[in-house]
């Protein structure tokens, strides 16, 4: 199903798509540890997750600068290790000037499993 669109409140609520995997799930500039377990977990077999946030070294040049919103050294290589790393990058960058930690994972294919919704989860 393509197009599907839902509002949720993801960190006071329920996970709205409990029991769903994604072929893909992109999220950027957001950080809610409680969920980064779920996030991953939403990766279908053989599926993808392209995640960026920022970082600590962040409140040296701007916002976000509260430790809540900006991840520890090495912590989203850490939650994704279910997943195979296919590349990751934890550093600066200058147009604007921003610490981030980015990764590119995947799901190894199941060799027998169904299929995963064809839907994109992507998140602010």
């Amino acid at each position: 199903m393509l197009g599907e669109a839902v509002c949720a409140d993801i960190e006071n609520g329920p996970w709205p798509f409990a029991g769903r995997s994604f072929d893909g799930v992109i999220v950027t500039n957001y950080l809610w540890r409680a969920l980064l377990p779920t996030i991953v977990a939403s990766v279908a077999p053989g599926g993808v997750l392209i995640y960026e946030t920022f970082a600590q070294g962040n409140e040296t040049v701007g916002r976000p600068s509260r430790p809540d919103f900006l991840l520890r050294p090495g912590e989203l290589l850490a939650a994704c290790a279910p997943l195979r790393i296919v590349a990751y990058e934890d550093g600066f960058l200058p147009a604007p000037e921003r610490f981030v930690q980015r990764i590119a994972a995947m799901r190894p294919p199941a060799s027998s499993s169904t299929p995963a919704a064809r839907i994109p989860l992507q998140l602010p």
